[in-house]
């Protein structure tokens, strides 16, 4: 699965010399997920850091076509001894490593707290790769869910983007208008998944456990709230049951009118839609009495850890380092449409500036990130990936009419609590 390759041709790229390729003293072995997101952005980083850091080779395994797909793999590596020295994991995934005591902590690596903020790297940032007072991970994108609109559909459909609604009521009431158009428009699309789930959770200022992780909280009314909006986008507003993948051809295509997905996906849609409309983005309605419990959960990735050998650790510090600052925020920014998790590419416009003013949909998304950002919670122990697939085929019933919300979200806590030994 390895593309041994890629040191090489990543260090001619950075304008190495064979010779001294050769005489390369380190190797890291870099693991990643998600290539149609980051293929390109991993050749750049690694290429950006051989230019700094010569007498370390980057290489780069064969990408896992997901972050879930990701940890399941390295848990088979780690049983077979051929870890990879860093690797790459959902938010929510690295938690599945560090139960497994395959993380190292990366604190006896930080000068200090204070040096550490003082280079970017806030207390909300080194939250998301926090557990029980260590360090175990850093993230390296963000991402919440937003709302991409085709505004030729809403303007068809007899609405306005100058008054685009900011409630679910009337963007429900907007996608009916539009998937009214004809047969081969849709007026709404969100995929039936945890993170996406989480989302509207957290846009009725819910929270899927309690803080301590001992008990499911989904199953009050904010949870029910969401699914329901689940039901209503199928019933009223004309949502389809594509698999993500046929949804994310359908927008660019043009025959979506709006799609709820994470803003990880901008540069993607606003290439594809090409001249045939102009891709906008719009923030999450905020659905909360009180904006102040809403969140959005982070998606995205973190860096971790693996290597062992005290040398090769060094080694993989300078790396992380390096793509958690700025300079490496700017690779990943520039070539995802992630959000930024080194705070110096938000404040200094030297970074970021100009991309900005080329890019306001990026400015909505990132805003949105910095204002309502949260934790994307990871259900706890051995079964917490296998759950998140029982939330997603709940929310296929809600979805297509076979479950009522209510009775079928209070159901699915009920299933959880046994499969996370909760009781």
């Amino acid at each position: 699965m390895r593309t041994l390759a890629i040191a090489a041709v990543l260090a001619f790229a950075a304008g190495t010399t064979a010779t001294q390729v050769s005489a390369q003293t380190s190797e890291l072995r870099i693991h990643y997920a998600i290539p149609t997101i980051w293929s390109e952005t991993q050749e750049a980083l690694a290429a950006a850091f051989m230019a700094k850091h010569p007498d370390i080779a980057v290489v780069i395994d064969g990408p896992a076509e997901s972050y879930a797909e990701g940890v399941q793999r390295l848990l088979r590596e780690s049983v077979a001894g051929t870890l990879p020295d860093v690797a790459y994991v959902g938010l929510n995934r690295w938690r599945i490593l560090e139960d497994r005591g395959l993380t190292q902590p990366l604190d006896p690596f930080i000068e200090s707290a204070a040096a550490f903020e003082a280079a970017g790297y806030t207390s909300a940032l080194r939250s998301l790769g926090q557990y029980e007072g260590k360090q175990h991970a850093l993230a390296t994108s963000a991402s919440t869910l937003v709302m991409y609109v085709n505004p030729d559909l809403v303007e068809r459909a007899g609405g306005s983007m100058e008054d685009f609604p900011s409630t679910f009521d009337g963007v429900i009431e907007l996608a009916a208008e539009i998937d009214a158009l004809g047969d081969n428009i849709d007026g709404i699309w969100v995929d039936r998944h945890d993170w996406r789930f989480q989302s509207l959770l957290g846009s009725y200022g819910g929270r899927p456990m309690t803080e301590d992780e001992s008990d499911i909280t989904f199953d009050q009314a904010p949870g029910v709230a969401a699914a329901t909006l689940y039901r209503r986008f199928v019933a009223e507003g004309g949502m389809e049951s594509y698999a993500d993948n046929e949804a994310r051809q359908a927008y660019p295509a043009g025959t979506i009118g709006i799609m709820l997905e994470s803003s990880s996906l901008l540069k993607r849609f606003e290439e594809a839609a090409g001249d045939k409309f102009q891709v906008t983005v719009k923030p999450l309605p905020v659905a909360a009495e009180d904006p102040g419990t809403v969140y959005f959960p982070t998606g995205g990735s973190a860096v971790v850890m693996l290597a062992e050998d005290a040398d090769t650790q060094q080694a993989a510090w300078e790396y992380i380092q390096f793509v958690t600052g700025p300079e490496g925020a700017k690779i990943v920014v520039e070539n995802t449409g992630y959000a930024p998790t080194n705070a110096i590419v938000l404040e200094d416009e030297a970074y970021l500036g100009a991309y900005y003013a080329a890019n306001p949909n990026a400015f909505v998304a990132h805003r949105q990130v910095a204002r309502h950002a949260g934790p994307w919670y990871a259900y706890p122990g051995a079964e917490g990936v296998a759950v998140t697939d029982l939330i997603a085929a709940a929310l296929v019933e809600i979805a297509e009419g076979d479950a009522e919300p209510g009775p079928r979200i209070e159901a699915l806590a009920e299933t959880l609590r046994d499969e996370l030994d909760m009781r």
